[in-house]
């Protein structure tokens, strides 16, 4: 179950007279989970190290000026961001000691908060919507901001968010009693709108909270009457500018929480997982009718997992970082620490039992639901028991093995002991060294597959592999294991993970891959998104129109393909029929593992010997399918745009003349390859081509760069640039 651990006072508050504001703007990140950033609605920020409860620097902007946007940490310059007086902003270091010292810079229009994220450039959000970079914006302070926002609408909450490497400003708006959530995202610039659904009448969101859940961003919020909406918007969809046009925003209940008497005025929910909210402000289901409690409910069985009693008035302000809750209540600023384990019915229940110091950290039994839900206590023989607390309880709750002990264990143990026992190892949280000890159990196991054929534990390999943090250099045999026993999948997966792969090993993939029958291979599980990705290559159309990359074979110089049947009788054909370059040579699975082998890196000194040791055959082969992805390539760009994993146009032209360098002689001297060489050839020349006009039109932007920009130019001119 999800728990709430005992807090502590992070520092005092200052609440205005009337009680109903807790002196405190926001707590944002700072630079690593033990530091945050306090502003305060008047004057003041203050930078605070979490564990020791004490502050390590403060800043106060002069009598008269007031702080109207909180604080931000920029991680990209290590400096610190504010507004002042709604039009004054504000950068600082740690170092500084006098804000009004620092660099300011006044803007044309009222700012209503910077929001900043780890690792990308903050961003200004202006009363009325506009949103602008922070470097851009200093750029040209004055510069005319626009209105997004209609005459009566105003914002009433605002964040960031970072996802799909893309950043978000989501903002939402009320006019007239409707209310409005805005995406923002950056780089490219686009907007979208959408309109909220009514609540009951006079009712508007007490609070907002967002997250990303696949690929989706997930917005909750909570209305005065308990209700706890959730409603999603795909990432991936944002990408036309919708203006001014208010699309609906289907919503879902997520939770109907009690409010005792009356309607909540100051509370507050905030996401903290997939299945967990915490909400501040609203009463304890068996504790009154007071509302000053914190409480985590699980939004997957609508139960209440933790609450606890905050002592003074709740202001209904809630932030969270680093698994701490912090609160203003009273006259105090408390950090709450808690814990939300992955939600599942046996701990929404509360009977999932906790696994004691010293007891295996496997995966506790499941017990029998009867028992469960029934409190049936007559029957304990009939609590259900999986193969691994059988063993458990024989062993007399035996502590879990170490490392050094399951290498041992290795040593002699059956495939299916072997393979329990390293899962085991893997779901625990306090393995130390993880890199050292997880190649020592990969050593241990590749040693002992290759001296008995009768051992071979593919599952534990893999998920060595998967936690990634194993190399070529840690388990220099395991590629060639997994060749030995046909074992492709983990083969692919080592091509994608390890960076470190020696040449030599490269070629002997490649020599396995391109030998084996396709009838073999189709038989292979391999990632499914590499496959897609194959099948999505192999099932485009031709189409001869507007190809990219500088290649069309329209052209009169490409009409090679007589050569391609091995002579031929000369003439050419005037069927419509898909000329063999069209046609993949080799199978879907057989393709997905020459992909593979395309993007692993390498160097062509220590590549090219390998590379001789080829058939020319197989040669010709592996030349005819980089003719192929070659072409489809050209043809449309989709795989690269979309950034799917697949290989690039220059790893593909590389390997074509790696292969043309290896065996030069042998292919000319083979007919069958003689229509073959000419295509190559015109891949070639229209490479060079493309490269030509690129190298043009780069020499033409660093001219128009060196020249000097006129700034006495009016909003409307006209510019006559002669390039020589």
């Amino acid at each position: 179950m999800a728990a709430l651990y005992e807090g502590y006072t992070l520092c005092g508050l200052t609440p205005s007279q009337n009680l109903s504001n807790s002196g405190i703007q926001g707590v944002n990140a700072e630079r690593d989970s033990d530091h945050v950033v306090v502003t305060d609605s008047t004057r003041s920020v203050t930078l605070f190290k979490v564990s020791d409860q004490k502050p390590l620097s403060s800043w106060t902007v002069k009598q008269g000026q007031t702080l109207t946007c909180s604080a931000v940490y920029n991680s990209q310059s290590k400096e610190y961001v504010a507004v002042s007086d709604s039009k004054v902003i504000r950068i600082w270091k740690e170092e500084d000691i006098l804000l009004d010292k620092a660099f300011k810079a006044t803007v044309s229009s009222d700012v209503w908060k910077v929001h900043s994220a780890a690792g990308v450039e903050p961003v200004v959000l202006f009363q009325k919507g506009a949103v602008r970079l922070l470097d851009s914006l200093l750029s040209a302070p004055q510069q005319p901001i626009e209105e997004v926002l209609a005459q009566e609408e105003a914002i009433r909450w605002s964040t960031n968010l970072v996802t799909e490497l893309q950043q978000f400003v989501i903002f939402t708006t009320e006019q007239k009693g409707d209310h409005f959530l805005y995406l923002q995202r950056l780089n490219p610039n686009t907007l979208q709108r959408f309109r909220l659904e009514r609540e009951e009448p006079g009712l508007s969101p007490l609070s907002f909270s967002v997250s990303c859940k696949d690929k989706h961003i997930r917005l909750i919020y909570l209305y005065p009457n308990g209700h706890v909406y959730q409603s999603l918007v795909p990432v991936r969809g944002l990408g036309a500018d919708e203006g001014a046009q208010a699309l609906p925003l289907p919503r879902s209940l997520l939770l109907a929480l009690p409010v005792g008497e009356g309607l909540l005025e100051a509370a507050s929910a905030q996401v903290l997982d997939e299945a967990h909210v915490a909400v501040v402000g609203l009463p304890h289901p068996s504790a009154g009718a007071g509302k000053d409690f914190l409480c985590i409910w699980n939004t997957n069985f609508q139960t209440l997992q933790a609450g606890k009693e905050m002592a003074g008035k709740i202001y209904g302000q809630l932030w969270c970082y680093s698994n701490k809750l912090f609160i203003p209540h009273g006259k105090t600023l408390s950090v709450i620490p808690y814990e939300c384990p992955k939600s599942s019915l046996a701990s929404a229940l509360g009977k999932l039992r906790q696994a004691k110091t010293g007891e295996s950290k496997a995966p506790t039994s499941v017990p029998s639901w009867n028992n469960i839900l029934h409190e049936d206590k007559a029957n304990p023989s009939r609590t259900v028991e999986t193969r691994k607390t059988r063993t458990t309880r024989k062993s007399t709750s035996a502590p879990s093995l170490t490392n050094d002990q399951i290498v041992e264990l290795i040593k002699t143990a059956s495939v299916a002991e072997v393979q329990k026992e390293v899962e085991v190892l893997l779901s625990r949280t306090d393995i130390q060294d993880l890199q050292p000890s997880l190649g020592q159990l990969a050593s241990a196991l590749v040693s002992r597959s290759l001296d008995e054929a009768a051992f071979y534990t593919p599952s534990s390999l893999v998920q060595l592999v998967h936690t990634r943090c194993l190399c070529h250099s840690m388990c220099p045999d395991l590629v060639l294991l997994a060749l030995e026993r046909k074992d492709y999948f983990l083969c692919q997966l080592c091509l994608q993970f390890f960076p470190d792969i020696p040449e030599a090993v490269t070629c002997a993939c490649l020599k396995t891959f391109i030998s084996m029958p396709d009838s073999d291979a189709d038989k292979v599980s391999l990632v499914p998104e590499s496959v897609s990705v194959m099948e999505t290559l192999m099932a485009r159309q031709r189409d001869l129109v507007g190809l990219q990359n500088g290649f069309s074979p329209t052209t009169n110089d490409v009409d090679h393909s007589e050569g391609l049947s091995g002579g031929g009788t000369g003439e050419k054909k005037k069927e419509t029929t898909t000329p063999p370059e069209h046609v993949c040579p080799v199978g879907l699975h057989k393709g997905v593992l020459l992909n593979e082998v395309l993007m692993t890196a390498y160097s062509d000194v220590f590549l090219l010997p390998h590379l001789k040791d080829l058939s020319p055959q197989h040669v010709v082969l592996f030349l005819r399918y980089l003719q192929f992805v070659y072409l489809k390539y050209s043809q449309d760009a989709f795989l690269q745009m979309h950034g799917l994993r697949s290989p690039s146009l220059t790893q593909i032209m590389d390997w074509v003349c790696l292969l043309l360098d290896a065996h030069f002689t042998v292919l000319v001297m083979s007919p069958e390859a003689k229509g073959l060489l000419l295509n190559l050839h015109t891949f070639v020349k229209s490479q060079v081509r493309l490269v030509s006009e690129l190298g043009k039109i780069e020499g033409s932007l660093h001219e128009l760069n060196k020249m000097k920009v006129k700034k006495d130019i009016g909003q409307y001119s006209i510019e006559v640039i002669e390039l020589f």
